[in-house]
């Protein structure tokens, strides 16, 4: 698993729109197909995939969750960087 991150306090939802996005979960991998949706739990970590070029996902967190959770990098964005 490259790369998993997970949050402490808040639940996500991955709602699929287009494409296919596989969940690497370390007990097994899940795709998520056009129109389903998964629930990543608190504290569980994850790392969503592609197969695609593109996968076009509606992602439901709390305002105050950062969007790469425990791990900081180059693609984490600020609270300040939303406003």
């Amino acid at each position: 698993m490259s790369t998993p991150r997970h949050y402490e306090a808040e639940d996500e939802l991955f709602l699929v729109v287009d494409g296919t996005l596989p969940m690497q979960f370390r007990e097994g991998d899940r795709e998520v197909r056009p129109g389903e949706f998964i629930i990543v739990p608190k504290g569980v970590e994850h790392c969503p995939r592609t197969l695609t070029d593109e996968v076009h996902v509606v992602l439901v967190v709390t305002k105050s969750t950062v969007n790469t959770g425990d791990v900081g990098n180059g693609r984490t964005v600020t609270r300040e960087a939303c406003l």
